[in-house]
């Protein structure tokens, strides 16, 4: 291992020395010098993804590692943008420190402590959307991240449509058009082109994310929730054949349905 480069430095310090030494013109990493905004927004977003399954499986202890991961792509956009003359790190940290003084006036103001969550959230979307508005951004939609994964950003639109009243008032209404999508999707099918089919199931998804949204239930975290208990249930079919000496391609649909089921009720029972 090469002696320390930065003796003397820790935490955020060396991080931040860390990455002005990788992007340095003569002295720096090929790789990272040549890298933009836009090459390393996928992996701040894969980053981020990280974080959160980390988090989702409870291991903590590679959530400190992650933690860090993500952090370094903070520092390394800052970075990048001291070398353009747009901000640094100092002027990003201060930023969000402002931001946080100004959207909770009830633990920094004057502001009663005493209002429910909600209501809190309330007031965060109010002081956001003045924000908006002092930005001269006119539609409703218009600064809604075009990055964001795209269930997520889903939701986001609608919400930002709801506080204008283009909304369904009951999550009936909403299943009665996931009823129609649906309908529309199997006589797609049997006479649209391709193209036209993946218009339709996205119709479909858009609308199921509306319906999380009335429900107050979390499209992103239902479905990661439902990505693990496939997963755990596709183990244990897994485990059932080769406990008798079979492999799934070895077995049939019949058989691991039959598998699928026991093992539904075994976790039901446990």
């Amino acid at each position: 291992m090469p002696d320390d480069p930065f003796p003397g430095l820790a935490g955020l310090d060396r991080l931040r020395a860390v990455m002005a030494r990788l992007r340095d013109p003569e002295a720096g990493c090929p790789w990272d010098i040549e890298q933009d905004f836009a090459s390393i927004a996928p992996y701040t977003i894969e980053e981020a993804y990280e974080v959160a399954d980390a988090i989702e499986r409870a291991a903590w202890d590679e959530l400190e590692g992650e933690l860090g991961d993500l952090l370094l792509q903070v520092v390394y956009h800052a970075q990048m943008g001291e070398e353009a003359g747009l901000f640094n790190f100092d002027s990003v940290a201060q930023k969000i420190a402002d931001k946080m003084v100004d959207r909770h006036p009830h633990v920094f103001g004057e502001e009663s402590r005493e209002k429910s969550a909600e209501q809190q959230t309330r007031d965060w979307e109010a002081v956001k959307a003045a924000e908006r508005a002092a930005k001269a951004r006119g539609g409703v939609l218009d600064d809604v991240a075009l990055a964001l994964p795209a269930l997520m950003r889903a939701v986001k639109l609608q919400k930002r449509a709801a506080r204008v009243g283009f909304d369904w008032p009951h999550a009936g209404e909403v299943l009665d058009k996931i009823a129609e999508e649906a309908a529309e999707l199997a006589e797609a099918r049997e006479r649209l082109s391709q193209a036209e089919i993946a218009e339709e199931f996205g119709d479909l998804l858009f609308v199921m994310a509306n319906l999380a949204r009335h429900l107050r239930v979390d499209p992103e975290e239902a479905l990661r929730g439902a990505n693990a208990k496939f997963t755990r249930r596709f183990r244990a079919i897994e485990a059932a054949l080769e406990a008798k000496g079979k492999r799934p391609e070895d077995s049939d649909l019949t058989e691991m349905d039959a598998l699928w089921e026991a093992a539904k009720r075994a976790e039901r029972a446990g």
